[in-house]
């Protein structure tokens, strides 16, 4: 009786041990994963950066990032690193959106997004205080901020064939 007791006791010991190394397995194995999608991911910010300063050019003065007719549904964070631009000129690209993070481009100046796919303007639109040009023509553009009318220096703004647009906020109206 004692001998199959002794048995079944390192048995269950044999399978704790197997279980915790099985489990320390799949934890090692997650963390390779995760670690090699953060690479792909880095690789990618790095050839979308690279993509996207070769279509940064110079004109009077302004530094501008001109896209036209090349498919961008989004626009990566590593955008950020050009936060020198002035003027966005992205016409015929397929963009959704405008990305969350526009706000942090201060020195923007002419914000032309027309002829895209954009369903709504982020709220954030409103801390650019020196953009004096905003064209979001022919879009999907349903509704508009309040928070644009925050754009102090705003001088243009076109909505033009965006069909869901029923109303400005009055703060906008005002401007």
């Amino acid at each position: 009786m004692t001998e199959s007791a002794v048995c079944t006791g390192a048995v269950s010991a044999v399978k704790e041990v197997w279980e915790e190394r099985i489990k320390k397995h799949h934890e090692d194995v997650k963390r390779e994963k995760e670690f090699q999608h953060k690479l792909v991911r880095i690789w990618e910010d790095r050839v979308s950066l690279t993509k996207l300063k070769e279509k940064v050019t110079r004109e009077d003065g302004r530094v501008i990032l001109r896209i036209e007719k090349e498919e961008w549904k989004t626009l990566p964070s590593s955008l950020l690193k050009l936060n020198q631009l002035q003027e966005w000129q992205l016409h015929r690209t397929g963009l959704l959106k405008i990305p969350e993070f526009i706000g942090r481009f201060q020195h923007l100046i002419v914000l032309d997004l027309s002829r895209n796919t954009i369903s709504e303007i982020p709220r954030g639109i409103g801390l650019l205080t020196r953009l004096q040009e905003l064209i979001l023509s022919y879009n999907k553009i349903k509704t508009v901020p309040k928070e644009l009318s925050n754009c102090t220096s705003l001088e243009k703004l076109e909505l033009a064939v965006n069909r869901d647009i029923s109303d400005l906020p009055p703060e906008v109206r005002k401007m």
